[in-house]
């Protein structure tokens, strides 16, 4: 589901910026999708076989894009203990090579708002920090902004296991695009570099995306009802 790694603007965070993300840290995504109850969240869940589409215009052609080059991304801390591949004990930072990347709306909704699903296809953990760099189209200068989300504690995924961000496309009214392809990077706190991302093509039950003004993104979350609940809240 990946196409090329695209040439981008290096993304440095103000000081503003960067003490959010220190502070978010504190009450990052939780040990778990399974530990205690999750939030309410609104009727409906994610599904990659759900029917929704946009009813905007037809998306934009792009040109085929060369398989992504990959590397890997220095360590960060995390804690918990891992299944399988050994300790989640200072697990290093999740990077595009640890990572399949996948992608459904909610089925009761009208294409508004993109599940991100992230699985650990290592054998190894590592942990997503905050949350992903997300871009679309080639002219943009930096990623989109983060809702309000915090979630429970750091999400740190072990071999097989999932973790979850949602994108807010657009509000009705808005003016939008349509894409095919998006662009994703990941934060390491140790390098304080988010490097170059990766195109990530949309799955075929998505095909393309409704982009409005002013879209956002919430930080990774171990429990996906969590991630529905700050998604459909956001305005």
């Amino acid at each position: 589901m990946r196409a090329a790694r695209r040439s981008w603007k290096r993304y440095a965070l103000g000081a503003a910026a960067a003490a959010a993300l220190l502070s978010s840290t504190a009450c990052g995504p939780d040990g778990g999708a399974g530990d205690g109850a999750a939030s309410p969240a609104p009727s409906g869940t994610a599904s990659a076989t759900a029917s929704a589409r946009p009813t905007t215009a037809n998306p934009t052609t792009e040109a085929p894009r060369p398989t992504a080059t990959r590397s890997a991304k220095p360590g960060a801390t995390a804690s918990g203990t891992g299944s399988g591949g050994g300790s989640k004990e200072n697990a290093p930072a999740c990077g595009d090579q640890d990572l399949s990347i996948g992608t459904s709306y909610w089925a009761h909704d009208s294409g508004q708002h993109l599940l991100i699903t992230a699985t650990n296809v290592t054998d190894k953990p590592c942990t997503l920090h905050h949350y992903p760099f997300i871009t679309f189209g080639q002219d943009t200068d930096g990623p989109l902004p983060p809702m309000e989300s915090p979630a429970k504690a750091l999400a740190t995924i072990g071999p097989k296991e999932k973790a979850y961000a949602g994108v807010k496309l657009f509000l009705g009214g808005e003016r939008t695009k349509t894409y095919e392809s998006f662009g994703i990077a990941y934060q390491d706190p140790e390098s304080g570099d988010a490097g170059s991302p990766i195109d990530v093509a949309l799955s075929d039950d998505v095909q393309f995306v409704t982009v409005g003004q002013k879209p956002s993104v919430t930080f990774w979350n171990l429990d996906r009802g969590e991630v529905e609940r700050f998604v459909f809240k956001a305005r």
